[in-house]
């Protein structure tokens, strides 16, 4: 029989994973989910999950079956996850934060002790580049045949209440459960790799010999230019994603900030990495896409959402400074970037006041304050 495990009931997970086990013909989708309001209503269901997926023009809903939920809270359901873990081969993490995986791994690792030469891949879904590797660390003993691998997760997707569903069209996850999950349509996922991984039977997964190019196009791109046009919408008082459309001038800003900033640098940081993404042509491509993509307005994407967490994304290695500085060690100008650093940054501080700003900056930033703080800090001053 064959198991497919999955840890947390996002729609990451039941858009992507899920869906993609369900695709592969596994015979028991098993999920650790700690709501346990969440768990009885998809039981009493009996095992029935459904998606609604956005395309561009419309949005439609799949529905997966035999899904068993169980809370690792609970002793005996614990005992079932134990259970699942022994026989699982694919697993697919996608939880919060890396920070969450401690108390996963104690079952995990009380599972692959039962059986631990069997074969397993595991995919890390947590937006981190290096969540395989703190997986494996939290579960502490190497197993010879189970591979910890990175995803690369290009694809947007957001929870809404059950009380907004109505007005969208849009199927509950499943009676009871007081929610539904749109994911958009978009569904090629990338994964590092690993032996006999041409095996998986998970749908919609695509290996790269080296993941970490295709990460920082995400987070350096996508994520980037998604956060900037928020945080420029925001300014501009619209509520969704698919307003900006309209608006000429924040889509002329992201077209430049997504191809001649962001993706100028990645084209030439990655030029000898011979892949059609990372030229001229290849990138400015997958910008325009994307930025379709990114206000569709059937994905109903909150500009709240996207522009929560400031203090993370300010970060040093996050998608608005990280952004700023890869543009900088090769040579640019992050003229948008700052503009949308600057929005946050007055977001962050509650003022407009440089010293201020900079304060709040410097409890984000490396210590000691240097003389690459200081470029990026007096770009971002220009701009309030």
């Amino acid at each position: 029989m064959r198991t497919f495990v999955g840890i947390g009931l996002g729609p990451i997970q039941t858009g992507i994973f899920l869906a993609g086990a369900s695709k592969g013909n596994f015979d028991r989708i098993v999920i650790a989910e700690v709501d346990e309001k969440l768990k009885n209503a998809v039981n009493s269901s009996g095992g029935k999950i459904t998606v609604n997926i956005a395309a561009e023009t419309k949005v439609y809903s799949e529905t997966y079956p035999n899904v068993e939920v169980y809370n690792p809270t609970v002793p005996e359901d614990l005992e079932k996850l134990i259970e699942a873990a022994a026989d699982g081969e694919e697993f697919a993490t996608a939880l919060p934060s890396v920070k969450f995986f401690p108390s996963s791994a104690s079952w995990l690792k009380a599972g692959f002790e039962r059986q631990p030469n069997r074969r397993r891949f595991i995919y890390t879904a947590e937006n981190n580049n290096h969540a395989a590797e703190e997986l494996e660390k939290a579960v502490g003993v190497k197993f010879p045949n189970t591979y910890y691998l990175n995803t690369v997760v290009g694809k947007m997707s957001g929870v809404v209440p059950a009380e907004d569903c109505p007005a969208q069209n849009l199927q509950l996850l499943c009676p009871g459960a007081g929610r539904a999950h749109l994911v958009e349509e978009f569904n090629q996922i990338f994964i590092s790799q690993c032996p006999d991984i041409e095996e998986r039977k998970t749908q919609n997964l695509y290996v790269k010999a080296d993941l970490y190019p295709f990460e920082e196009a995400k987070l350096y791109g996508h994520n980037a230019v998604h956060f900037l046009l928020g945080i420029l919408g925001k300014q501009r008082g619209f509520e969704f994603m698919s307003e900006l459309r309209a608006d000429q001038e924040l889509m002329a800003i992201a077209h430049e900030a997504f191809i001649t900033e962001s993706g100028q640098a990645l084209c030439k940081k990655w030029a000898e990495f011979n892949d059609e993404l990372f030229t001229q042509n290849g990138f400015a491509a997958y910008a325009k896409e994307l930025i379709v993509r990114m206000t569709n307005p059937f994905l109903k994407d909150a500009i709240v959402r996207i522009t929560r967490d400031i203090p993370r994304k300010l970060s040093w290695e996050d998608r608005v400074i990280g952004t700023m500085r890869v543009i900088l060690k090769q040579n640019g100008n992050p003229v948008n970037f700052a503009r949308g650093a600057a929005l946050a940054a007055i977001e962050l501080a509650e003022c407009n006041d440089p010293k201020i700003i900079r304060e709040k900056l410097s409890d984000l930033w490396p210590k000691p304050w240097g003389t690459e703080q200081q470029q990026l800090f007096d770009l971002i001053v220009s701009k309030l």
